[in-house]
């Protein structure tokens, strides 16, 4: 009896490993077309040309990734622009990464989710997979410490969405002053730490090898 209660709750536990462990995605080709849409991070401000993230992204993983960042962009702006893009390049994944414009300009995280939301759906409509980038909320003493951490409306989103999330991987880059630019964007070796985070969490979920 005792034997037969071990195996049963082995069993659940497997079970419920199983539910809770996280689905893979169809790894990509090589030379599949990868849309990086974002600010001026995905852009690469604080770095020389092809230190930004896409292009690092595209060199380790074997994609083509276009850079689709604009600096100074917004969720609420870009949204209106990433129609275009989809249709012009029509990508097998959208890596989404917006969103801290939106926080200095004081929007709240409530406008932000709904803005992403959108970027969200439009992009998975086209028949794209679509990945989040968390964004921190910026904040004075949480860069004086080292101790950024991610808007909480991205996993949030990711969560009611169904899209995977890389979290903490620029929060920990805006952490750290030896990899940022500056105040808000990251130099050189924070670009090549991001997309080293991204490629690795994209591996994760199984869309990069």
């Amino acid at each position: 009896m005792n034997r037969r209660r071990f195996i049963l709750a082995l069993t659940m536990a497997a079970l419920a490993a199983a539910c809770g462990r996280e689905p893979k995605l169809p790894a990509l080709p090589d030379g599949a077309r990868v849309l990086a849409f974002g600010d001026s991070v995905t852009y690469g401000t604080g770095a020389g040309e092809g230190e930004d993230w896409p292009a690092l992204l595209a060199a380790s993983a074997g994609w083509e990734v276009v850079n689709a960042g604009v600096p100074g962009d917004t969720a609420l702006a870009g949204q209106h622009r990433l129609q275009a893009l989809l249709d012009e390049f029509t990508p097998a994944l959208v890596v989404v990464e917006i969103g801290g414009n939106d926080f200095l300009r004081r929007r709240s995280e409530g406008e932000v989710k709904e803005d992403l939301r959108r970027i969200v759906r439009m992009a998975r409509a086209s028949g794209a997979q679509v990945v989040l980038v968390g964004v921190p909320v910026l904040s004075l003493s949480g860069a004086v410490i080292g101790r950024l951490s991610d808007a909480p409306l991205y996993a949030a989103l990711a969560d009611e969405e169904g899209v995977p999330l890389v979290p903490d991987v620029f929060s920990e880059v805006l952490s750290q002053p030896d990899l940022r630019a500056d105040r808000i964007h990251p130099n050189a070796q924070g670009y090549r730490r991001m997309a080293a985070g991204i490629h690795a969490r994209l591996r994760e979920i199984g869309l990069a090898r």
